[in-house]
């Protein structure tokens, strides 16, 4: 009998159990995966991934990229029969850090960042290159933040603020204010602009 058979073999006759395994291959129009299961490296036929989704009215899916580290469960007690349950971090894949100060998340907060870079595909691969320019979302008890490469929108209680580079608009109870940079239409700049009297351009503001 060949190791893979006998693997395939062992691997029916053990008691149902949770599992670990590494996503092997991807079917996101099914939103389903295969899995080696871990430590037998035995791969798993199409399975449910029920890992970050909601299905009715409101849907939310999130495919398991290959590589993700997941934990499984045996369907009725059956461990031929098993569904991903959702994904979990490892010394490869860590928890990502928040981009508004570069420091882990903490409870009471929610971070949901693109761009950190593709998991290993083998245990001797590293994780992919990090994007800079992904989008990213923190909701915690300061509001919530919207960011992607060098802009971030922040909406709190006291306002809310766009900042991209080195221009800040911030909108609260006592107007708008920009600083950093000037405010046009697409015909007239703030700061710039032509009087019809005397056609004179103006300076900056004053007072």
């Amino acid at each position: 009998m060949s190791d893979t058979r006998m693997l395939a073999a062992a691997l029916a006759n053990r008691s149902a159990h949770a599992v670990l395994g590494i996503v092997s291959a991807v079917d996101p129009s099914n939103h389903a995966i295969k899995v080696r299961i871990q430590p037998d490296n035995v791969e798993t036929g199409w399975i449910p991934d029920v890992g970050g989704v909601q299905a009715g009215n409101l849907r939310v899916s999130c495919p398991s990229e290959p590589g993700t580290h997941v934990a499984l469960l045996p369907l009725e007690g059956d461990g031929e029969h098993l569904i991903a349950i959702g994904a979990v971090f490892d010394t490869v894949v860590t928890a990502p850090v928040s981009p508004s100060d570069g420091q882990a998340i903490q409870p009471g907060t929610m971070l949901i960042r693109a761009g950190c870079g593709a998991p290993p595909t083998d245990t001797n691969g590293k994780v992919g290159d990090v994007n800079p320019q992904a989008g990213w979302c923190q909701i915690g008890s300061d509001g919530v933040i919207l960011g992607a490469g060098n802009a971030r929108l922040h909406i709190a209680e006291s306002g809310i603020s766009l900042t991209i580079g080195d221009v800040t608009a911030a909108f609260s109870a006592n107007g708008l204010k920009v600083s950093g940079g000037d405010i046009q239409t697409d015909q007239h700049s703030l700061t710039q602009h032509v009087h019809l009297m005397g056609s004179q351009t103006t300076g900056g503001p004053v007072g």
